[in-house]
């Protein structure tokens, strides 16, 4: 069932009022210090994958032992920890997060959420209601944040820039590239000799008339360069809660797109479809993939290798490395939010330090995951002395990366992303199969997304 967003955000904020009048009619400031809050010993967490939930059990030291069928984990002091994974795609983990975030206050204390994962896309959905805690308001988080990167914090900020949430990685984007395919192409698989073949997006589309010359596709599908375009967007999707307006970047990427399609640059798959999936193994004929640093660790590899052997021989473990490409550009990641009426305060502010402000945990998460993590002293250390990843043919991306990292930006991000991605990315699959023309792709991202979100009245396209 289609949730009008509004209606949802209202009961959000109408059920977190409770939590917040019945928070400070119970407690005053010399009452709070003498008598604390009783913890409980049931801690829910809810996330669409188990990215986070394999960090959390391979690395927070309270972690005693973990489920057989991996749904819970039991820390040193008996407390268990439920993973409540709801999948990501059409909106559906935010369809079910908002439901359960309704029956909050109401909740039985083993039954109440007390962490709930966010990405980017619709991070201030959440943060600009009182559904989700002020991290000041968890003891030593905020203080504990000073080395992460800023971006990091700025889209998880309240309207009054109160910070919300905490990530332990940061997902600058790069261009992950087949080593082999450079070699028979280019005449190198050196990182910086393949970034001039890569420099901008005129040098990457003389390129990928080379590479079909050579008998390859530049690129896997539809989807690849989507985020390099939208990441340099201007303005956000919405700013006045009933407009989208869509920016020049988008139309840019639509007609390249196409162009690309056309000319037969790319496989014609879709992001996450089995053939994309297939176009980043050992077989493939297709040189490059934008990803940023999680999709590498999370999607790339997998796919790469996908029996699990780092075998060389029988999978592309190796044959890729990454270089910067045309433009700098992020995306994503995933935050952690303290949901408002947890009982479990105390132990949602050691989860959020540790997991994403200590150094040594972070360090051991970067090497042994590959993932880039959100402190900066960290990276700059592995900008210097890490050995190498070995997917990456032993190739430091840290020291790439380390100054992209620090001068990103997601304030064009607002709460509608993920929905308004997603259906524009499906209407234009139509027009780059030739069976639509785009006039009548915009009429149809128009109808979707005005029955996606009703309060969503009128769509800006930007003049040709």
């Amino acid at each position: 069932m289609k949730k009008n967003l509004k209606a949802v955000l209202v009961l959000v904020l109408a059920f977190a009022m409770v939590f917040t009048m019945a928070a400070c009619g119970s407690k005053g400031g010399e009452k709070k210090a003498e008598e604390p809050a009783e913890q409980g010993k049931v801690l829910n967490i809810w996330c669409w994958n188990d990215e986070f939930q394999t960090r959390f059990n391979d690395y927070y030291p309270e972690v005693k032992e973990v489920a057989k069928d991996g749904s819970t984990t039991t820390l040193n002091d008996g407390t268990t920890v439920n993973w409540i994974v709801e999948p990501n795609e059409g909106n559906n983990y935010q369809t079910k997060l908002d439901e359960a975030l309704l029956k909050q206050a109401d909740a039985a204390a083993d039954d109440k959420i007390d962490l709930f994962l966010v990405e980017a896309d619709y991070a201030r959905k959440y943060t600009n209601s009182e559904a989700t805690m002020n991290i000041a308001d968890l003891d030593g988080v905020l203080d504990a944040t000073s080395d992460q990167y800023e971006y990091t914090k700025e889209v998880v900020s309240d309207a009054d820039g109160n910070v919300k949430g905490v990530s332990w990685q940061a997902c600058p984007g790069l261009i992950a590239y087949r080593r082999s395919i450079a070699k028979d192409v280019l005449g190198t698989d050196d990182p910086a000799e393949v970034q001039k073949a890569l420099a901008d997006w005129d040098t990457f589309e003389d390129t990928a008339e080379k590479m079909k010359a050579k008998g390859y596709k530049m690129l896997s599908g539809y989807d690849d360069t989507f985020r390099p375009f939208y990441n340099n967007d201007k303005a956000p999707f919405v700013e006045d809660g009933k407009t989208v307006n869509i920016d020049k970047n988008i139309m840019d990427w639509v007609k390249m797109t196409k162009e690309y399609t056309e000319k037969g640059y790319n496989n014609k798959t879709s992001l996450w479809g089995e053939d994309w999936n297939k176009d980043q193994g050992k077989d493939s004929k297709v040189f490059c993939i934008p990803a940023c640093t999680w999709e590498i660790d999370f999607t790339l590899t997998g796919n790469a290798d996908p029996d699990g052997t780092k075998d060389p021989e029988k999978s592309a473990w190796g044959d890729y490395a990454v270089c910067v490409g045309p433009v700098s550009w992020c995306w994503g990641g995933t935050w952690l939010t303290a949901a408002t009426g947890t009982d479990n305060t105390e132990l949602v502010a050691d989860i959020m330090t540790k997991m994403t402000t200590d150094p040594d945990i972070l360090k051991k998460i970067a090497e042994e995951k590959g993932d880039f993590v959100n402190n900066k002293a960290v990276i700059d250390d592995l900008a210097k002395n890490y050995e190498g990843n070995s997917f990456l043919g032993g190739q430091n991306h840290y020291a790439l990366l380390s100054d992209s990292a620090a001068g990103l930006s997601l304030k064009i991000a607002s709460a509608y992303d993920q929905g308004i991605i997603e259906t524009m990315q499906a209407s234009m699959k139509d027009y780059f199969d030739g069976n639509a023309d785009l006039d009548k792709a915009k009429a149809n991202f128009e109808t979707a997304i005005k029955e996606k979100y009703p309060e969503l009245e009128t769509v800006n396209w930007p003049e040709d």
